[in-house]
């Protein structure tokens, strides 16, 4: 059973770029919010309503760990023609966390497709992930043949994170999650949304020079990194995180998959998303320059590109 109904814009959280800037995401006109209930789980979800009519695909975008639907509005600024539904996952940004399923791969799974089902989203549905999302996402399609077309990747994570370059941190973020989670409730929320923290994670991803872009990527991070509903699912999610990929799933992918990758990506490689694309029955790469993991943020206009010339090839069925 789902129950939806929609709320004014001002419920959206208010974003930390100026409306005058180039970077301030220019969505209003398109942008509505909207309440689901879902199997007993709350989801706050917005629509980005198409400039065309009637709409050229609709799209459902999957965000990444510890962000929301606000990382993936530079993207949707870029398809206009573009029917786009996205949710803040359960736990994370304004959707409360799951009452009694585990925030993991399965756990999400589930709730994607029951979200599908809620909003009657049929089978020529375009689906797309960033980061943890292409995990959920790419799960998902595995274990439902048919039920989107196609898939679109964004920094697929397609290796474990504690094998990559960047094991030793990895390995220093499990301790971090799990201590956090183990310390009393006020030093343990404090830790986890520590400013330092979250600066140093957002500086180090960021491969940008331009000063603008980085302010415009630290002020998101900064407004919505810590948007999470408790301690314990964040743990169970950041467990997901860095032990799920796509590469487990990726010969049961047979729909046509476009992978979007960073060639300076540290977290989601480069080596490993060719060794990805060689496992996809169907695969096509679009490796964009000079951006590592923030491809949504830093190269949101090469990404649209791929995007709308990736679905142009392959119209719905």
């Amino acid at each position: 059973m789902a129950v939806k109904f929609s709320l004014p814009r001002k419920a959206s959280l208010p974003r930390p770029t100026a409306a005058d800037s180039p970077l301030a995401v220019k969505l209003a006109n398109r942008e509505s919010a909207h309440v689901l209930t879902v199997a007993g789980n709350t989801v706050h979800y917005w629509e980005y309503s198409a400039v065309s009519t009637p709409p050229t695909r609709t799209l459902v975008m999957v965000h990444g760990f510890r962000g929301d639907h606000h990382g993936l509005e530079r993207v949707v600024e870029l398809l206009p023609d573009y029917r786009i539904i996205m949710a803040d996952l359960p736990g994370f940004g304004a959707s409360p966390a799951f009452a009694t399923v585990k925030h993991d791969i399965a756990g999400y799974g589930a709730f994607l497709g029951a979200f599908l089902d809620a909003l009657e989203l049929g089978p020529d549905t375009v689906l797309l992930g960033h980061s943890f999302g292409s995990i959920v996402v790419s799960h998902f399609v595995a274990s439902h043949p048919h039920r989107v077309f196609p898939l679109i990747l964004i920094n697929p994570i397609a290796a474990p994170a504690l094998e990559g370059p960047k094991g030793i941190m990895t390995k220093l973020a499990v301790f971090y999650y799990w201590a956090s989670a183990k310390l009393p409730a006020k030093p343990g929320n404090a830790l986890l949304r520590s400013k330092l923290i979250v600066h140093i994670m957002s500086v180090t991803m960021a491969m940008t020079r331009d000063k603008e872009l980085l302010g415009f990527i630290h002020g998101q991070h900064h407004a919505y990194f810590s948007g999470f509903a408790n301690r314990d699912m964040l743990l169970e999610s950041f467990q997901a995180s860095v032990s799920g990929t796509v590469r487990e799933v990726a010969s049961r992918l047979k729909l046509p998959t476009l992978l979007i990758a960073g060639a300076e990506d540290e977290i989601a490689t480069l080596p490993n998303q060719h060794k990805l694309l060689d496992l996809l029955p169907d695969g096509q790469l679009e490796v964009i320059q000079n951006v590592g993991h923030l491809i949504h943020y830093e190269t949101p206009e090469p990404a649209a590109a791929a995007i709308i010339n990736f679905l142009e090839r392959h119209p719905a069925p």
